[in-house]
């Protein structure tokens, strides 16, 4: 494909290799003011259900006493619920995802230095094994630029932390991308850097690999209708100046959940992508007050989420042709 303005939808791009066939008035524009897909809980697609992994501690005293006591009716339910991706993190990429929410925990009673992902649970798989599959499929998408955000760290002591981001950089060495760059497709091309790394802890301010911690609007709603209404209010008050995610990921309280006993996260998600990506379609990426930049998802490979977000990019193009 050329890499001039294209008269094909950016919808209709390969979605494993979308940024490297952007057409050209594109390579110059800030990834932070162009729209990329997001995956919300990106690594919950391999949660440990054997019984013996504890709930994760960040779930209420009140769930895990109930897990502790009842474990065959509790768990059920809290995978049913807590399982936002069920495609692995490859899958994810090949489907166009750009950005991964990642995160990080210590299991407690662990002697291991072993880090995995959690929501609800722990996952099976560590996070070291995770940043392995990423930096082998960017071997073989060398024009692909992934933004990897480790937040909500749970049980790391400061040795963690060193030993995490001593596996980020050993993991993606030149890949990195040092946060005094001009991120734009051209220059990222480059100098071949591929991950931008968002990470949410004061340890971010000792190493030029690690971008501070990129703020994620969360509506925090069980209703599609709430959570766009709160992200049009949000937008009213402008963008953040650089990289920003508006999540459109539904949160169940425990209400929702005891009212909807044989439903799951994802029939909530389903049900409800239609009026969100009806939503989505009406937004625009840029400078400008109420422009959006990452837009992050559950399910996302599950509806046309990716590309819906990806062809927001088109308005970029409106005057360069």
């Amino acid at each position: 494909m050329t890499s001039e303005v294209s008269q094909v939808s950016l919808s209709e791009l390969p979605m494993d290799n979308w940024m490297a066939h952007l057409p050209s008035a594109l390579w110059d524009t800030p990834l932070c003011f162009m729209a990329i897909p997001g995956s919300h809980n990106a690594i919950t697609y391999c949660l440990d259900k054997n019984d013996r992994s504890p709930v994760d501690l960040t779930q209420p005293d009140m769930l895990q006493k109930l897990d502790k006591y009842m474990k065959p009716i509790i768990r059920p339910f809290v995978y049913k619920w807590a399982i936002a991706q069920e495609c692995n993190v490859r899958e994810q990429l090949d489907c166009g995802v750009r950005y991964c929410d990642l995160r990080i925990a210590h299991r407690p009673n662990d002697s291991s230095d072993d880090l995995y992902f959690y929501h609800g649970v722990y996952t099976t798989i560590t996070v070291e094994t995770v940043l392995k599959e990423i930096s082998e499929w960017l071997d073989v998408h060398p024009k692909e630029v992934v933004i990897l955000s480790f937040s909500h760290f749970q049980g790391l002591s400061q040795e963690l932390h060193t030993q995490l981001v001593s596996t980020i950089k050993s993991v993606f060495d030149s890949k990195l991308c040092p946060k005094t760059e001009c991120v734009t497709l051209r220059n990222l091309w480059s100098r071949g850097y591929q991950v931008i790394i968002s990470y949410e802890h004061n340890v971010a301010y000792c190493h030029h690999e690690l971008w501070s911690h990129i703020p994620y609007w969360w509506a925090n709603k069980s209703k599609a209708e709430a959570l766009m209404e709160e992200f049009e209010r949000r937008k009213q008050n402008g963008r953040p100046g650089g990289f920003f995610v508006t999540g459109i990921n539904l949160t169940e309280d425990l209400k929702y959940i005891c009212s909807h006993p044989t439903e799951s996260l994802k029939d909530m998600v389903m049900s409800t992508y239609p009026t969100l990506l009806s939503w989505v379609r009406q937004q625009k990426p840029g400078s400008r007050t109420g422009s959006l930049n990452i837009i992050a998802g559950d399910f996302v490979t599950e509806s046309k989420f990716v590309p819906t977000v990806i062809a927001l990019n088109e308005h970029l193009l409106e005057g360069t042709t």
